[in-house]
């Protein structure tokens, strides 16, 4: 009995600690979190699996509301903006604004953060995905560790939030990968590494001048000049060709939980052959059509960033006043709290600032 007695009171101290901890995560998902770091993930497979069968993605049916509109409408300007061409639809018939870019945030007057809203394929046709494009000669790009993924806080320069000192001028914020035990990869920021570094893994490599790729890793301990890599299965895209990993089912490639076969929230990540930057934030996604998505959108080489609605997410923020920002989910019908990077976030996930 008192072993008993003794065992229900330290879960009961170590649930109540993951449930009282800091940021704006989910109950649902602080407990998921914390049985997936206690040996218990094959429970929350078990009931992510049963969830998935019982709400999956409806097909057929149309945009509620249609596309929406995001952003600001671009100022005339004495510099000369290339445009970028728009993203051909993949479901058939005539959905107004499907494609088209819009500007989301411009920096010296030209445009630095675009969005296109598409369905994702011909069955899930009341559906929206957003398209991101970033310019990074008008952005740099900035890592932030979080306090549980990958933890190790007081390795980091970088905080687990947005600094007080960037309030003013932080334009956009996006999640990072898989939790590290999960993502068949490594975490590496300014000369620490939280985990191994694997050759051929996807990587999101982040430089100190604020430039971001994606590659295959080559190898070895990152080059001078490199701030942060962070690790996530294989690529979805290289040399503008899609992997034919992405077919494979294997879940150690794509995941335990619901692998690549299943609709859900997906995020991704990608560069065009130009440097620009591509993330693509949506529902009833499975890996070929946001490969898809992504080559069309002009990448060259991508990988798949987290899934399921708790974790993806795309942020803007508007400064109405100084030291002030107000986040902005660019998909509306994301469920996750908007004001997760103004505080302590559990996980990992990139700062857009304006150079």
């Amino acid at each position: 009995m008192a072993v008993v007695v003794v065992l229900v009171l330290s879960l009961g101290i170590s649930v109540g600690r993951a449930l009282l901890a800091p940021g704006t995560d989910s109950v649902a998902a602080r407990l998921a979190e914390w049985a997936r770091f206690h040996g218990l993930g094959w429970v929350v497979i078990t009931a992510e699996r049963a969830q998935y069968n019982a709400t999956k993605p409806t097909t057929g049916g149309t945009v509620t509301g249609g596309v929406p509109t995001v952003g600001t409408t671009p100022r005339p300007s004495a510099q000369v903006v290339q445009r970028l061409a728009p993203i051909e639809p993949v479901a058939a018939g005539y959905l107004a604004g499907e494609g088209q870019w819009q500007t989301v945030t411009s920096v010296g007057g030209s445009p630095a953060i675009e969005a296109a809203f598409l369905r994702p394929d011909a069955q899930h046709t009341s559906y929206l995905v957003a398209v991101v494009h970033m310019d990074p000669k008008r952005l740099r790009f900035v890592l932030h560790p979080g306090y549980h993924v990958p933890g190790g806080q007081s390795l980091w320069t970088q905080q687990d939030q947005i600094p007080q000192n960037q309030l003013g001028t932080v334009l956009a914020t996006f999640n990072s990968g898989f939790t590290i035990v999960d993502a068949n990869g490594g975490y590496w920021q300014g000369g620490h590494e939280i985990a191994p570094l694997r050759k051929g893994a996807a990587s999101m490599v982040l430089r100190q001048d604020g430039t971001i790729d994606v590659q295959a890793w080559p190898g070895g301990t990152p080059a001078a000049g490199v701030d942060a890599v962070r690790q996530n299965l294989v690529l979805l895209i290289d040399k503008g060709k899609i992997n034919p990993a992405v077919y494979n089912p294997t879940t150690s490639v794509w995941g335990k939980t619901v692998g690549n076969a299943t609709f859900v929230w997906r995020t991704a990540i990608g560069v065009r052959a130009d440097g620009s930057v591509i993330f693509v934030v949506g529902p009833a996604l499975d890996v070929p059509t946001l490969a898809t998505l992504l080559q069309r959108a002009g990448a060259v080489r991508a990988m798949e960033l987290d899934i399921n609605r708790d974790w993806t997410n795309f942020l803007t923020y508007a400064h109405p006043s100084p030291g002030m920002a107000v986040p902005h989910q660019l998909t509306y019908d994301s469920s996750i709290n908007p004001y997760r990077y103004l505080n302590p976030s559990s996980r990992d996930f990139v700062a857009v600032l304006p150079r």
